[in-house]
């Protein structure tokens, strides 16, 4: 059983913001926030989404030093049935949901893109405004769309009905640590 880390004596801890998400697209794109808006982020990537749970939460962080200002956040893909109705269940955590996929989160740093979607479909046009995109790896220029336009995408998805497909609920992340970053 692991030891839960000491508390660094006489310092005030900022609040860390602890990430879930169900893949290496996600885990490269909290990556890229962290380093870019220097906030304390423990990411936690998940392969097998469908086993995220409560008890796996308390689990993870039980290892690291928490404070009471930590915020949980679950990044997950809503193209799955059931999923949205799974990750609701977990207690004090705030849903990064994209439908159909983080893709479309993307896709809303180049455009406003409001038709109805496969994951496929959200792919094909992110490669046709960023030719050189993979999942899980960004160019240089894709980073800096991604950091120059996360305002406007955040207006963007505001308008979408969440958990609707497309929509995604990702800005209420970024909105948060744009508050935090030192």
């Amino acid at each position: 059983m692991a030891r839960k880390a000491k508390q660094p004596k006489g310092k005030r801890m900022n609040p860390t913001y602890f990430v879930f998400c169900e893949g290496k697209t996600e885990a490269a794109y909290v990556d890229l926030l962290r380093r870019s808006f220097r906030v304390p982020i423990e990411i936690i990537a998940k392969i097998s989404d469908s086993n995220i749970s409560q008890q796996y939460i308390e689990r993870c962080k039980r290892e690291r030093f928490t404070t009471k200002d930590d915020k949980t956040f679950l990044m997950f893909d809503i193209d799955v049935p059931g999923m949205l109705q799974h990750l609701s269940r977990i207690k004090d955590a705030i849903l990064l949901l994209s439908n159909p996929c983080i893709e479309y989160w993307f896709l809303l740093h180049y455009a406003d893109v409001s038709r109805e979607m496969t994951s496929s479909e959200c792919l094909s046009l992110l490669k046709s405004k960023e030719g050189e995109y993979a999942k899980g790896a960004f160019s240089t220029a894709m980073k800096k769309v991604l950091m120059d336009n996360y305002e406007e995408a955040s207006v963007r998805a505001t308008k979408k009905k969440a958990y609707a497909n497309p929509s995604s609920t990702v800005h209420l992340f970024t909105t948060e640590i744009s508050k935090n970053r030192n």
